[in-house]
């Protein structure tokens, strides 16, 4: 019994591990709170590429960006 009640508080699944288990979710939170945020962005992004109505600013960056084309007098500024 005294094996069974040791194991119980200093095992691996015990009360000791309570607040190891507690920085792991805490962590993970964090972690899902971040893709979450950027899943929200890549959402907006997909919307205003929508065929049937994208936004002319979107495209427009992404085609100048995907195929390096811009004039000699333009400014280019990266917002990543």
């Amino acid at each position: 019994m005294a094996f069974f009640g040791g194991y119980a508080v200093l095992g691996t699944n015990g009360l000791l591990a309570y607040g190891d288990y507690k920085r792991q979710v805490a962590k993970r939170e964090h972690r899902f709170a971040v893709l979450d945020q950027k899943r929200e962005l890549l959402r907006n992004r997909v919307a205003l590429l929508d065929p049937r109505h994208a936004n002319p600013d979107m495209v427009d960056e992404l085609v100048r960006r995907e195929l390096n084309v811009a004039h000699p007098d333009e400014v280019i500024v990266p917002l990543n």
